[in-house]
């Protein structure tokens, strides 16, 4: 692998923005290290750590970092959307959509798939035996959660064109709409209560954001607008924050009555434009940085391995406290000193076993060759869009459901609501492997 990643790094042309590769393994590193620091584990459960502390609740400012993430998004949704219809032969629209979900849902659908089957095994495996107990069972619904992250990724890839079409004719007026129906839902929910609307904002706050990166694509997020985004947003998330109805974490807590995550919102948003424009204020030292050979490939072996370690993180958490409980060792109360003394042991150990999970999987996040749209093979007839959004709309809803159901209680038929339909696990799994194969088909152009 080192001499691969060294002769990718090498062959690295001078047009390509480093720093947008950075912040994509950056934002998702953040994420892992913050799941493995709030995870608060003791015999009895599994609690969160800024429950325990809440005076560490800020930290959530820093270390909540998927608006980075949906950002750096949206400034490759845009370019390699372009990059197809640049290339696309005339009047084939359907099949440069079609082409650009299968080159986004392989990178992201191939090493999720794998996950999904070999846990989906397991869980079967250890519930026919008797077990899903304890922190098993517990393991078994909370493995699943990250997936929502990719479910909304994935409405973001399918919302691709019709954004970017509307950035294309709004610019920064695309954005101010989707910003400005993000208050509206707030308005409707907060002061004049009604139900539901909230969930609107699963869309509109995280497209906001999606937008931005195609605003960062054209050049148009310079440092004086990347200053006034991160002064802009930061006062207002801690205005909202002290005088509104919206809690100081920026990562849902147990047992709170409004979460600024599930849904969405205009605190999250504010919160997403301040880390935006502050990631956006470090571009120029970062770049001069990443010019070095080494940081580079460290960069790049990174990227090829981010989706998989996210994935497996839980999963390597979870497996680093079993075997302590298996081994009879103490698990501290949270929050006291023996247990912030255990912190670097088991951050340590559950790095070393994340790197054991990709190495074994880490083959699965590499795509297969894109078609062309135009090449022979590729979908270039009437309807072959709309086939592979329908495919991208069952493999969100797959996602969400399996997300949010786990994979406890296989045998008892567990189900979660999922936009007020009961989803059972094996339901969702159906859904999104079912999507994936209308979007190859849609891709590939097979009848």
């Amino acid at each position: 692998m080192g001499s691969s990643v060294r002769e990718l790094a090498g062959a690295t042309p001078a047009t390509r923005d480093r720093y947008v590769d950075l912040l994509r393994v950056a934002s998702l590193g953040a994420v892992v290290l913050g799941h493995w620091l709030m995870a608060a584990v003791t015999p009895d459960g599994v609690g969160n750590l800024l429950a325990v502390v809440p005076a560490l609740q800020p930290l959530t400012w820093l270390l909540q970092v998927m608006p980075v993430f949906f950002f750096v998004g949206g400034f490759s949704h845009a370019l390699s959307y372009r990059s197809l219809l640049r290339k696309r032969p005339e009047g084939s629209e359907d099949s440069v959509y079609s082409a650009f979900l299968r080159a986004r849902l392989q990178r992201l659908l191939r090493p999720t798939t794998v996950f999904v089957l070999v846990w989906g095994a397991a869980a079967l495996l250890v519930q026919l035996l008797g077990g899903g107990g304890g922190l098993t069972g517990v393991t078994l619904r909370m493995v699943t959660q990250p997936l929502w992250f990719i479910g909304i990724y994935l409405a973001m890839v399918a919302f691709t064109p019709p954004l970017l079409r509307l950035h294309e004719r709004y610019g920064w007026g695309a954005f101010a709409g989707l910003a400005g129906a993000a208050v509206a839902v707030d308005v409707l929910r907060f002061a004049a209560g009604v139900p539901y609307v909230e969930f609107l904002n699963f869309a509109f706050v995280w497209l906001a954001v999606h937008q931005l990166g195609f605003l960062r694509a054209d050049g148009r997020v310079h440092a004086r607008r990347a200053a006034l985004l991160a002064g802009g947003g930061l006062v207002t998330a801690a205005a909202l924050v002290a005088l509104g109805p919206y809690p100081l974490s920026m990562v849902g807590m147990p047992g709170e009555k409004v979460s600024n995550m599930a849904p969405p919102t205009l605190a999250l948003l504010a919160h997403g434009l301040w880390l935006v424009g502050a990631v956006e204020l470090l571009r120029a030292p970062a770049a001069r940085l990443l010019e070095r050979p080494r940081v580079w490939r460290t960069v790049v072996a990174a990227n090829g391995v981010a989706m998989t370690a996210f994935l497996w993180h839980l999963t390597a958490m979870f497996g680093v406290y079993g075997a302590l409980l298996a081994l009879d060792v103490e698990l501290p109360a949270p929050a006291s000193a023996a247990w912030w003394a255990q912190v670097p042991l088991r951050i340590a150990l559950a790095a070393a076993l994340t790197a054991a999970l990709v190495a074994a999987f880490r083959t699965f996040e590499r795509p297969a060759a894109p078609t062309a749209p135009g090449a022979p093979g590729a979908s270039g007839a009437s309807g072959g869009g709309p086939l592979a959004a329908l495919g991208a709309t069952l493999c969100l809803l797959g996602v969400l459901g399996l997300s949010m159901v786990g994979f406890g209680g296989l045998l008892d038929g567990r189900t979660a609501l999922l936009i007020a339909i009961p989803v059972s696990a094996p339901a969702a799994v159906a859904m999104t492997l079912g999507g994936w194969l209308l979007v190859e088909r849609a891709g590939r152009g097979a009848r």
